[in-house]
């Protein structure tokens, strides 16, 4: 029998994820981490990336996120993101619209560069992360 412990995901719009679960893997701000049950406690900030859960059952749930912080302690894991969408449910034209407009927006010297940055890596994560 697996080692499992609790997970919960939660956005500024509610909770996309509860349960049981054997591991989560994170984009971690100094890169990916998996956590595993009686993972060592921890709190770190998240990167533009993917969340892979790993179920009970052995099946997988992924999401793109595009930061927040997760904390592991005593086998519980909470993950607080900005934003995340199961991978599933991306838009893909959406995202793609996304991209275009953060890359023309980088070609103006005028905008917000650090937020263009950000929009386009994250459109681009939704765009891998949906294929």
């Amino acid at each position: 029998m697996s080692k499992t412990f609790h997970a919960q995901i939660l956005t500024p719009e509610g909770s996309l994820f509860e349960g049981d679960v054997e591991g989560v893997q994170v984009p971690g701000a100094d890169g990916n981490f998996l956590m595993l049950y009686n993972h060592a406690p921890i709190v770190s900030t998240l990167g533009v990336g993917r969340i892979v859960i790993k179920k009970e059952d052995g099946s997988e749930i992924i999401y793109a996120v595009s930061g927040g912080f997760v904390e592991m302690n005593d086998n519980k894991l909470t993950l607080l993101a900005e934003k995340a969408e199961e991978s599933s449910e991306i838009d893909v034209e959406e995202a793609k619209k996304l991209r275009d407009d953060a890359k023309e927006r980088l070609r103006d010297v005028k905008n917000d560069r650090e937020k263009a940055e950000k929009d386009l890596a994250v459109a681009q994560n939704k765009l891998k992360i949906a294929r």
